[in-house]
């Protein structure tokens, strides 16, 4: 077949395969477009999850009757001063993405210069350009894309549902309105009720991230900020507590372009793996600044993956700056486990009041049911059946003492009782906080192992009789490989016959272990090990294991003084917010939640 050249119209569809790929990518385009003339109120509408109508309007620069003309032409732009590619200030720059989408859709632009005595439209339908008319207009730009891929029908084979493509859509505005609260965005459409988010000052950093994200993330997010050579890291990442089962949260901007990198989605990963499963993943928003010739936005055609010139110094402040917030606010809590309990209330209606006689009290609790009587109990029937799991496995008294005036000033308070034998109930000055004993003691202990790895290492105890555990030949064979490493922090084994290794020295502090379950959760845990996994991962992955089993256990009874020790040593603990897989520690309730709970407030 011999070498022919393609037409123009070819030629922009071929491009528009690189550029538009669904209707989400036309609106990235427009709005970026519109960002870069400097637009301060932004209003998106769309149609059919944007294959029948995209309507992006902006109150920016907008184009005179020349560079309307020239704009839909393919190679014009006006994002670049000059050739060098690497010098980019801007959204956008290749030139492609106008006479693309008119390529493949019918395009209408309407915009008017400050220096036009009125505004200027053009239309492009499916390739063929018409001639520029005049129209009426105020300061900026309009810019219609209706019947998308109507030029080439294949393309909207590969199209998903109305609601999908709304949704892409929604998600491109999402993150461009938090790479720029200073401008004012509204989405619209046929599928949904309108979404504005208004322009914040400088002074309100959160207003917008709380406005996409919720008001749980602003509630509890940590600031964010640190420089090295050149290269600067700010936003807000949220608590450990606050957590997701994807990866969807996570909003990562360079030099103002929202992107999805893996080199910045490993360091977040790197940062949080003290503090969460890796089934869990925070919610954040990192802003990355650096000068514009360490990073090359030119990999992509979508423009959603960068490069940086030095990509470890970028990933070492981005984990660094991660880690020192997250120490520095370590004994927080996410404010969402409080409200989670408050909104498990309801105020307590009934039907018919029935008269009490204290005589007749059971000598014993009654198994719960959604109703006695015809009175309705307090709970919500959803939230309630969460906690129904048959009778408990610990002793369901409470015991209760007399507080320490002294310690209800401290930030958790004084211990007042103990429920079921696993929590703790502690009194504070303006409210009272609900402790997981076992989830907190566990944390105490992970951090004296790695403060104890950090200086001289971790004493052991050696065992009269060395514990022989029997595990799989495969399980075996991994212990014993990983023995050295298990040797610090104080565990020492060795191999004891196919099938059973011989353990003969236990962690001094965690006391007396349960040998046998510490061994076999190591070996399910080495198991998921893969080579790639770096090695400090795979001892915090260790040091996290033995914490759980060297830690006060639920259903163990404590003294007060034991209750109140151990909420004395959260209280200098770090991290001691969460345990070591990313759950709350304690809740708290404030006296004003409670208050209203019961019509007080």
């Amino acid at each position: 077949m011999p070498v022919r050249q393609l037409s123009e119209a070819v030629v922009n569809r071929i491009a528009a395969g690189e550029v538009v790929e669904r209707p989400a990518s036309v609106v990235k385009e427009l709005v970026e477009n519109a960002l870069d003339a400097g637009a301060k109120r932004i209003d998106v509408l769309t149609d059919g999850g944007g294959r029948r109508l995209i309507r992006v309007t902006d109150d920016g620069a907008g184009m005179t009757r020349a560079d309307l003309d020239l704009c839909v032409e393919r190679h014009a732009t006006s994002k670049l001063d000059g050739d060098d590619l690497l010098a980019i200030h801007t959204l956008g720059f290749r030139g492609e993405a106008l006479p693309s989408i008119g390529s493949v859709a019918r395009l209408t632009i309407t915009t008017r210069h400050k220096s036009e005595p009125h505004a200027w439209t053009l239309t492009v339908d499916a390739g063929d350009k018409s001639d520029i008319k005049p129209a009426a207009l105020g300061e900026g730009t309009t810019i219609e894309v209706r019947d998308l891929f109507y030029a080439t029908p294949a393309r909207l084979k590969f199209l998903k549902t109305d609601r999908s493509e709304g949704e892409a859509v929604r998600e491109v505005v999402r993150r461009l309105a938090m790479s720029r609260p200073d401008v004012a965005f509204t989405l619209a459409g046929e599928d949904r009720a309108p979404v504005t988010w208004s322009a914040a000052g400088e002074e309100e950093p959160l207003m917008r991230l709380g406005d996409v994200l919720g008001a749980d993330f602003r509630a509890n997010a940590i600031a964010i900020d640190a420089e090295r050579d050149g290269v600067r890291v700010e936003g807000f990442a949220g608590l450990p507590t606050l957590s997701r089962a994807n990866s969807l949260g996570q909003y990562m901007f360079v030099n103002g372009r929202p992107v999805r990198d893996k080199l910045l989605v490993g360091a977040v990963r790197g940062a949080y793996a003290d503090y969460l499963p890796r089934d869990r993943h925070p919610v954040l928003a990192l802003f990355v600044t650096l000068p514009t010739s360490e990073v090359d936005v030119n990999v992509h055609p979508a423009k959603t993956e960068v490069r940086f010139r030095d990509s470890g110094l970028v990933r070492g402040l981005i984990v660094s700056a991660l880690k020192h917030a997250l120490v520095r606010e370590g004994q927080r809590a996410a404010s969402t486990g409080g409200g989670a309990t408050i909104a498990a209330f309801r105020p307590v209606t009934m039907a018919r009041r029935a008269p009490y006689d204290w005589r007749n009290s059971p000598s014993r609790p009654t198994p719960w049911s959604p109703t006695h009587g015809n009175v309705a109990l307090g709970f919500e029937e959803a939230a309630q059946a969460a906690f129904d799991v048959g009778a408990p496995s610990a002793d369901a008294r409470v015991e209760s003492f007399a507080p320490n005036a002294e310690l209800i000033e401290q930030p958790l308070g004084a211990a007042r009782a103990q429920i079921h034998e696993t929590y703790i109930v502690s009194q504070t000055r303006d409210g009272l906080v609900i402790v997981d004993q076992h989830a907190a003691h566990e944390r105490i202990v992970y951090e004296r192992m790695k403060a104890a790895l950090d200086k001289s290492g971790i004493a052991r105890q050696i065992l009269l009789i060395p514990e022989i555990v029997e595990v799989d030949e495969g399980d075996a064979s991994r212990l014993v490989a990983r023995a050295a490493d298990l040797e610090r922090f104080g565990l020492a084994l060795e191999a004891f016959g196919p099938g059973a290794v011989a353990v003969r020295e236990t962690p001094s502090m965690l006391g007396d272990v349960d040998v046998r379950g510490l061994v076999t959760d190591l070996a399910e845990h080495m198991a998921e090990w893969d080579d790639s996994l770096p090695l400090e991962r795979r001892l915090l992955h260790v040091s996290a294991t033995m914490a759980c089993h060297g830690s006060v256990r639920a259903g163990r009874r404590l003294k007060p003084d034991e209750m109140n020790a151990l909420l004395r040593e959260m209280e200098t603990t770090p991290n001691s917010g969460q345990c070591n897989h990313g759950r709350p520690t304690y809740v708290e309730l404030k006296l004003g939640d409670i208050e209203r709970l019961f019509g007080r407030r």
